[in-house]
């Protein structure tokens, strides 16, 4: 997959949480040419993307709100409903007495490989409207599949010319396709290859990461990461000492410890855990977890020593940097596309900035979507990040999110500095703080 271009164009999002309107967030570069050979993929001669957005705005702008648009929509491509009457979990923007009863709206533009996809998904909270797939093989794009609600059913069309597919398939999924669910839900069960849509199946699951939260436990995730692969724990090993941490080196290991009575109780009334796994515990009276040591280098009086501590020693920045440079280092192995909300939680502002730019300097196609209030942030403009990289998110009085790019305004070449601009209230974006 090293070669393989797994990217989005762009997102829409209407009638979504605090996105009333049609929000767009591009990743289409200018002709700006500023860190061309790293920070902006030639998917085509004519289209190129960017692997980088930054977005900014103040706390409750709806900036965190974007990034759940696209965590909803990883979650419900193949959230399995069991009956009909489940919600679809759409939540359209309340503040107004007639989008509560309006669809939500979403469309992405992307590329995998050198075809470019188009997918609409209209929805309320109780039915999917439609939900298409277009290709552009040509100028104008050709529909892959449509779906549309016909009474209380979902009506499934394939395009013959483009999937092979048998009427007894098309029927299978016509039947497993319950109104509240996605197409792609539906596909999951049914044993057959569909051309496009399986390419289109492996992109949203391969390549759209979660989100990662100031919250997302994710040194866990780092553990048990390092602990199956090597060149992560290289990678991640020398991001530390390049960033100034003293540890040389971390030690992974599984552990059995006993379990406590209350657990126990708990253990045996889980459904989900099988009865085999139950009755091994309890006979083992422990359960396995995986424990992680970091050895830290100092230099004292008596030289160079080193000593090993646990993870409960470290500090929750620390904690929060493995996490994330695991996960980037997954993005940038797979393409993926990787969104973080608030990077600075926890984090020292200079290491945000080195987190950043180690990203960009790769050479990958993957794509990072961060959002941030750490102002000082766009005193890197032109020196690490790119002006169509920059995005703000504005609370209209209404209670109503805008999106716009840094590029939608003029005389940008003129500004010394946009940390002050921003200050000043030139970009808008920020926090509405009265006497």
């Amino acid at each position: 997959q090293e070669n393989e271009t797994v990217m989005i164009q762009e997102i829409r999002i209407k009638n979504y949480l605090s996105f009333r309107d049609e929000a767009v967030l591009s990743f289409e570069a200018t002709k700006d040419i500023t860190f061309e050979e790293c920070q902006v993929v030639n998917v085509t001669p004519k289209v190129r993307l960017l692997r980088f957005a930054l977005i900014y705005g103040a706390n409750a702008s709806g900036k965190s709100n974007l990034l759940n648009a696209m965590d909803f929509l990883c979650g419900f491509w193949f959230d399995k409903k069991s009956d009909i009457d489940e919600e679809t979990g759409v939540l359209p923007f309340l503040l107004d007495t007639e989008t509560p009863n309006e669809p939500s709206e979403f469309n992405i533009k992307f590329f995998v490989d050198d075809k470019r996809y188009w997918y609409t998904l209209v929805l309320n909270d109780k039915q999917v409207i439609k939900e298409n797939l277009y290709v552009y093989n040509s100028v104008q794009p050709s529909l892959v599949f449509s779906r549309e609600l016909d009474g209380t059913a979902s009506l499934i069309k394939l395009n013959a010319s483009l999937v092979k597919a048998n009427a007894t398939i098309v029927e299978q999924l016509n039947v497993k396709c319950l109104s509240n669910m996605s197409f792609f839900a539906a596909r999951n069960q049914v044993n057959c290859s569909l051309a496009y849509i399986d390419e289109v199946r492996d992109w949203m699951k391969n390549n759209m990461m979660p989100i990662i939260e100031p919250g997302t436990r994710m040194f866990e995730y780092a553990g048990k990461q390092m602990e199956k692969n090597a060149e992560l724990k290289a990678y991640i090993l020398d991001f530390v000492h390049k960033a100034d941490y003293n540890i040389t080196d971390v030690y992974t290991e599984r552990e059995k410890v006993p379990i406590p009575d209350f657990v126990k109780t708990s253990i045996m009334e889980d459904k989900d855990i099988p009865e085999k796994t139950k009755e091994k515990m309890l006979a083992d009276n422990a359960i396995e977890r995986l424990r992680t040591d970091f050895q830290h280098t100092v230099k004292n009086k008596r030289g160079e020593e080193n000593y090993r501590l646990p993870n409960s020693l470290q500090s929750e920045g620390t904690k929060r940097t493995f996490g994330i440079e695991a996960a980037i280092y997954e993005a940038i192995k797979t393409n993926g596309i990787l969104p973080i909300d608030e990077i600075e939680s926890s984090l020292h502002p200079e290491l945000v900035e080195f987190i950043i730019e180690k990203f960009l300097k790769e050479k990958s196609r993957s794509q990072l979507i961060v959002t941030s209030h750490y102002d000082p942030l766009l005193n890197t403009v032109d020196d690490l990040i790119r002006k169509d990289s920059v995005w703000f998110t504005e609370k209209e009085k209404d209670g109503h999110t805008t999106l716009y790019s840094l590029t939608d305004f003029k005389g940008l070449s003129k500004i010394s500095s946009f940390q002050k601009s921003y200050r000043n209230g030139v970009f808008g974006a920020l926090p509405n703080i009265h006497d």
